[in-house]
């Protein structure tokens, strides 16, 4: 994957397009050990990355070697930002920091008490100089240099001592279109895959009565109906009962990624249950109820749901804080938004009944977009154009594309006996490196920016 310095027209994009997709997966650092907007103290770093990663860590004097990177505008002067960065190595003890504005890559090393200028090159030709700065500041190189010197615990003060997760709210994302087919599934468990890796303690809820999540999450480890263990305990027994079936009870963990995530199913007995809950005075509520009951085990919880305007549909809507529409753009998943921002018309008036404010629409994401270059370079941007004119939604930065690589990891199997049973496992694990797993990296940094988690 090449990377073009002239694609970077802010920091932002400095941020992702050179240090999340190309530097961090080229020098080695998987999602689990590096994190960005790390807060330390008085410090705010862009980014800090891991040669050995432990949740929680503790800066310290037995820190493992780490990388501070920070990004600038283009436009900024890199010589600016010394003095910052020298404070960053100084102050916390880590031996390397990259500063760059997309033009221009400077990595500095900390040396007893001095901070020195070891290695500089332009955007354009970072490619070339990629080995020396492996050699620096790789993963492995890292890993292999002997330790800083030590220093006096007390030098560090308490201040400086950080965990990556901090002190939010639960949030509650649905995961909505009424077209199927768009990818929601798939969005939903590498999504929750993602924000894991980011540190953050996710449920996934199964609400479609196809249990596509639960399948995708491989919970599903029997050949025979017999064997079914999913049928006595799914999201039907929590929406069903006030008093039992909490969702700490149901919840399943799920080794669809590392670290783990936890999954209430789904079941396909949902489809000819929806009557009887909707006779039920309380099924539209029960599910806010049950989760206020899991606000502390938590740090997100996203929603899959069924591509329809049933029950179970506004159940998810009524319970969530956000919503994103997956989408893949064609005219039909366009033409459904119509209806899609009348169904969330319909649910911000219940909403409000209640005394609840109305769903944040996050926007709509991009999904299983043909990778053809004419597509993405004129239909992908007229059709992207066309909803926010059209239909008044935002469209999500992040675009996930229709590659092999989602495919392949989602078909993936183990062989007990004589049986062959799903167990597949996000793309983030099958292939940390590859251009699906950045694209999901970059959309759990996005999520978690607009739902102010970051």
């Amino acid at each position: 994957m090449a990377f073009n310095p002239e694609l970077c027209r802010n920091e932002s994009e400095v941020e992702s397009k050179l240090i999340v997709q190309y530097l961090l997966p080229q020098l080695g650092y998987t999602p689990d050990t590096w994190h960005q907007e790390v807060a330390v103290g008085s410090i705010r770093l862009d980014f800090l990355a891991f040669a050995a990663q432990v949740l929680p860590f503790v800066i310290d004097a037995n820190s493992p070697l780490s990388v501070v990177m920070e990004a600038k505008h283009p436009k900024q002067n890199l010589n600016n930002h010394f003095l910052r960065i020298r404070h960053y190595l100084t102050s916390l003890n880590v031996r390397y920091g990259l500063l760059t504005n997309g033009k221009e890559i400077k990595i500095y090393e900390k040396l007893g008490n001095d901070v020195n200028l070891v290695f500089s090159c332009s955007g354009k030709d970072v490619e070339t100089k990629l080995e020396e700065i492996k050699a620096l500041i790789g993963r492995d190189s890292l890993k292999n240099n002997e330790p800083l010197e030590k220093i006096k615990p007390s030098v560090i003060p308490n201040s400086y001592q950080v965990e990556i997760k901090e002190q939010y709210s639960m949030k509650i994302i649905a995961v909505y279109h009424n077209k199927g087919g768009v990818g929601k599934t798939t969005t939903v468990v590498n999504l929750a895959a993602a924000i894991r890796k980011k540190g953050k303690r996710v449920l996934v809820i199964d609400l479609d009565s196809q249990a596509n999540t639960t399948f995708a999450t491989g919970l599903v480890k029997f050949d025979d109906e017999e064997f079914d263990d999913i049928k006595d305990s799914n999201i039907f027994h929590v929406l069903s009962s006030e008093d039992f079936y909490p969702i700490s009870e149901v919840a399943r963990k799920s080794n669809f990624s590392n670290p783990e995530i936890y999954v209430v199913p789904a079941h396909i007995d949902l489809i000819r249950q929806e009557s009887e809950l909707n006779a039920l005075d309380y099924s539209r509520l029960i599910l806010i109820e049950k989760l206020e009951e899991v606000k502390n085990e938590y740090d997100i919880v996203l929603i899959d749901t069924p591509p329809s305007l049933n029950l179970y549909a506004k159940i998810a809507l009524i319970a969530a804080d956000y919503l994103i529409i997956p989408s893949d753009l064609k005219p039909f998943a366009n033409q459904g938004l119509t209806n899609v921002k009348e169904f969330i018309k319909t649910i911000n008036a219940f909403r409000k009944q209640i005394r609840k404010s109305t769903i944040e629409v996050i926007g709509v994401l991009p999904c299983k977009i043909s990778t053809n270059a004419r597509f993405v370079q004129s239909t992908l941007k007229n059709r992207i154009e066309k909803i926010s004119s059209r239909y008044g939604v935002d469209v999500m930065d992040t675009v996930i594309y229709e590659r092999d690589d989602l495919a392949k990891c989602a078909e993936k199997i183990q062989i007990i006996g004589d049986m062959e049973i799903a167990d597949p496992i996000s793309v983030l694990d099958f292939k940390p490196d590859s251009t699906s797993a950045q694209e999901f990296q970059l959309l759990a940094i996005e999520v978690l920016q607009k739902i102010r988690m970051a």
